[in-house]
């Protein structure tokens, strides 16, 4: 019997290691009838990237928490570029840059950083799987 989820790259970005968060989004997207391939916590790069191609991802959604998203997730879309999966989307979230950032200010970073999509804290994963939905065409 063929698979026709579709399938999307879950994870927490670099030194990070907050896993509850991982867990909810990866129990909404798996409800919302989406294939997640979930590489946890403490996620570099390249790990997003290979997971993508070997799977044949239509999206990679990255989680941070610790404050140091903007250092960790700088270069992603470059690698998808570079790897062939320019037209990935990228979806990033949580608490993504250390201190009390104008969530405006964060958005535009992330915007120029090649995400399609970026959410601060207390975004509901409702929301997440909506937006995605709509991105696929589903």
């Amino acid at each position: 019997m063929e698979n026709n989820k579709v399938k999307v790259i879950l994870g927490v970005i670099g030194a990070d290691c907050h896993a509850v968060g991982n867990k909810i989004l990866n129990y909404a997207f798996t409800s919302a009838g989406f294939e997640v391939v979930n590489l946890g916590v403490l996620v570099p790069q390249e790990e997003f990237v290979n997971a993508a191609i070997e799977t044949d991802a239509k999206a990679i959604l990255v989680a941070s928490l610790y404050g140091h998203g903007e250092i960790d997730c700088r270069g992603l879309r470059e690698r998808c570029r570079e790897s062939g999966l320019g037209d990935i989307l990228l979806y990033v979230g949580g608490n993504l840059v250390v201190g009390k950032t104008d969530f405006t200010e964060v958005h535009k970073k992330f915007i120029e950083m090649g995400y399609d999509r970026v959410y601060e804290p207390g975004i509901l994963p409702d929301q997440v799987v909506i937006d995605l939905k709509n991105d696929l065409g589903l």
